[in-house]
């Protein structure tokens, strides 16, 4: 966009609908489907159905007598009526109606009404479902089509438990700076994770420090492509030597991020999946390796010693932090009024990378960082931090 002499005549803003938009048959809606998303904590899926939405799809999340989990399209097929009303049993959810009841794969075991308890119809009808899988304390469901269903992830920075440590799972998005539903598209917050340069502005000399004293330092970056998205490699001077900083953004939404408040240098000990819950909102699940219950959540963001929830709206406005500066983008942010710039480099490489792979599924090809093989299913991170000593 030209530059103008006033903001009269402005053309009308556009926004970039194919990596922003998640819904079924959108672009980016069915890229993201092609991975595992968690949905919920372990602890979510009890005897009293849930209603979820992810990727703009509501959805009922349950776990029946047998302790399987089960996430299911909420209407009945046979009236209509939700299953959020469903009796959870042994064996499956029950609708209230006329009490069809499905296993958590979605098979109709019984139709009361019908003769012998539908003996001879049950097997004609099948409740739309998704696959579900438990790991990390976390609920994982993949939306996608059943015959690319890859894999399950591991990841390195999780399965290397040390002594005293265990994984802990997190459902108030650690990391979006704010309230655990944040308002706005997942990828203008996701792409925050590519945007080091921030970090010493929003975070250290506009809202006062929130991080330790030498993240308030600006760094010499240098942004890479990797074979899971992309990183940034982050370099401080620091006394006595340099502090290296690795951030990576993992497909499909993963933010490998080592705790900018923590002093201990050492690989990432925590990751977080940006779930986006529809067009213009998301949440972030967590988890992370700790020494004590609740460590996860003593990292939420603070300003001036404070939770973001507790600051009044004129604190809000003379401390903000990434969700104000995120949100106050818009509930999508207007991408035909950006300037991107030289720092801005990690910004422009991601959207890359998720254009790459939209081209690939829509040439039929497999996106990055799926796999296949059990063999194949830890993954090596390399986010992290370190200081190299100078040689005097």
């Amino acid at each position: 966009m030209t530059s103008q002499v006033t903001a009269y005549g402005r053309p009308n803003p556009t926004f970039i609908e194919k990596l922003t938009l998640v819904g079924r048959g959108t672009p980016m809606g069915e890229l993201l489907r092609r991975y595992w998303h968690p949905v919920g904590l372990v602890s979510d899926a009890t005897d009293t159905p849930r209603q979820i939405q992810v990727l703009g799809e509501d959805l009922i999340l349950f776990r029946d007598g047998s302790g399987r989990a089960g996430l299911l399209y909420p209407r009945c097929i046979h009236r209509g009526a939700s299953l959020y009303y469903g009796r959870v049993e042994e064996d499956g959810i029950r609708c209230c109606y006329h009490g069809w009841k499905f296993t958590v794969d979605g098979r109709c075991v019984e139709q009361p009404c019908e003769p012998n308890n539908g003996a001879a119809t049950c097997r004609l009808v099948r409740q739309p479902h998704y696959p579900v899988k438990e790991l990390y304390g976390l609920i994982f469901a993949y939306l996608g089509p059943p015959d690319k269903q890859p894999i399950l992830p591991r990841y390195d920075v999780l399965e290397n438990v040390g002594p005293g440590e265990f994984i802990e799972a997190d459902d108030n998005s650690i990391g979006s700076g704010g309230p655990v539903i944040v308002p706005c598209n997942w990828l203008q917050h996701f792409e925050n994770v590519m945007d080091p340069f921030h970090v010493p502005i929003l975070h250290s000399s506009f809202s006062g420090n929130q991080f330790t004293a030498k993240m308030a330092l600006m760094p010499r970056v240098s942004f890479e492509y990797t074979e899971r998205g992309t990183r940034s490699l982050q370099l401080r001077d620091v006394e006595g030597g340099v502090h290296r900083r690795i951030t990576e953004a993992v497909l499909p939404a993963i933010r490998a991020v080592a705790n900018p408040r923590a002093d201990k240098d050492g690989p990432c000990s925590l990751l977080g999946w940006v779930l986006p819950i529809d067009d213009t909102s998301f949440r972030i699940y967590s988890a992370g390796r700790v020494t004590e219950a609740g460590a996860l959540g003593k990292i939420r963001s603070h300003f001036n010693g404070r939770p973001w929830h507790d600051l009044t709206q004129a604190e809000h406005q003379k401390m903000p932090g990434d969700y104000e500066a995120q949100v106050s983008q818009g509930a999508i942010t207007l991408h035909s009024e950006e300037h991107l710039n030289s720092t801005d480099r990690g910004i422009s490489m991601l959207r890359k990378v998720y254009r790459q792979q939209l081209d690939a599924i829509a040439a039929g090809k497999d996106p990055m960082g799926v796999s296949f093989d059990p063999d194949k299913e830890l993954v090596h991170l390399d986010a992290g931090t370190a200081v190299e000593i100078l040689e005097r």
